[in-house]
């Protein structure tokens, strides 16, 4: 349904740390790049998340956030101590949510500009 999606950010450079570090633990990388934009997915040229660049970035209101999915709980774990080590705020370490539902294992962080990201892995394992 969604095509992609953009962020803005009030300090490209920082940004570009802190998501290709966090998005590595994911298999996303930066896949396009022009002056004040960079764009992360898979394929080259086909950005899912877009980074733009605006000296007046603020995070969208209470309630919104971002969540990527991953595919093992050790990714969920990497992309939380990538995200920290790069001057993400924590906002949920990484563990089981069983009040969201029995394998719902997740992390949030809150980057620099206030945008709230998660991510998640409901993986099939017992618990």
């Amino acid at each position: 349904m969604l095509h992609h999606i953009s962020l803005p950010v009030a300090d490209l450079a920082a940004s570009k740390r802190l998501y290709g570090a966090a998005l590595a633990a994911l298999g996303c990388r930066l896949v396009a790049e022009a002056k004040g934009f960079a764009g992360y997915g898979v394929l080259d040229g086909e950005d899912i998340l877009a980074l733009i660049e605006r000296p007046d970035a603020q995070a969208a209101g209470p309630g919104f956030h971002v969540a990527f999915a991953a595919p093992t709980r050790q990714a969920v774990d990497r992309f939380h101590a990538q995200a920290m080590s790069q001057g993400a705020q924590d906002n949920g370490a990484p563990g089981l949510r069983p009040a969201y539902e029995p394998r719902y294992y997740a992390a949030f962080v809150i980057d620099a500009d206030g945008h709230r990201l998660e991510v998640v892995c409901k993986e099939k394992r017992d618990v």
